[in-house]
Parts: structure tokens; sequence; C-alpha cells
């Protein structure tokens, strides 16, 4: 069942906050089971969260970018639940990208989340997003690729 898959991703993502290499395992493995077909947000999600739990900005990279292809794959409609992640995807994506040295890469990533900010609810989400993107603005005007505290 899907609502049962989901519960298994959300326990992996929540295992992230104690262990972060149980977490990845965890993610990892249900990345394998579920294979290339399965549930787009399913994918989606597990590919973001398996991003924020890499040591190497390259390797982020990589699941950033699996995590946007989930939702921009072929035949994969793209509604509410998958819009919703987009701000999110494209700002992990300029910080990958920005880790990693590749700063023109950043900025039109960045470009482009300021312009789904609009599906972001005036809400703690929201305002986490917004905030986050602005630390990954001025970091990367600076130049850095040093990686953000708590990220």
């Amino acid at each position: 069942m899907a609502d049962d898959r989901m519960a298994e991703v959300f326990a992996a993502v929540r295992l992230g906050g104690v262990d972060s290499t149980a977490a990845r395992q965890a993610l990892e493995k249900l990345w394998n089971e579920l294979g290339e077909h399965a549930d787009a947000l399913h994918r989606c999600v597990i590919a973001h969260h398996l991003a924020d739990l890499q040591d190497e900005a390259a390797d982020a990279l990589r699941w950033d970018q699996r995590a946007l292809a989930a939702v921009f794959g072929p035949g994969i409609p793209l509604d509410e639940g998958l819009r919703g992640f987009l701000p999110s995807l494209y700002l992990n994506l300029a910080d990958s990208h920005r880790r990693v040295g590749e700063f023109e890469v950043a900025r039109m990533q960045l470009a482009i989340a300021r312009g789904h900010l609009d599906v972001l609810a005036a809400d703690a989400y929201g305002a986490l997003i917004r905030s986050r993107l602005r630390s990954v603005e001025a970091v990367l005007a600076a130049g850095s690729t040093e990686r953000l505290p708590g990220s």
C-alpha cells in the first residue's frame, strides 16, 4: 500500500535526526526496493532526504538531481503534492551546485526556486524555505563552498 510505504519513508527520515548512517541505509534500501517506476512522490521524498544525509557535496548533488528527476519523469503529472516540493528541490540543487563550485548553475537554480515560492504557505515551513534561500544567496555571493550549518 502506498500509505504504508510512505510511513516507512518518513520513519527512515525521522531516524536521520538520531542516526544519519542508519537513516541513509534505510532510505537507500527503500530506494532500491521501489525501483525507478515507483510512485513519483515516494522517489522524490527519498532522494530529497538522501541528499541531505550525504557527506560529500557531489553525492548530495546526485541525490538532489534524482529528486527533481522523480518529479519531472515521463508521464508524471505535476500535482499539488509534487509542485509543493519545487521550491525546496531547486533550493537544494542550488546549494549543492554551490558546494561543488558551480556558482552560475547555483544562481540559475536559485532563480528557479524563487519563481516557485508562490506555492508556499505563510507558515513555518514556508518561512524556513525562504530563510534558507536567503542564506544560500548570501554564501553564494561570498563565493563559499562550505556546508551551511544545519544542512
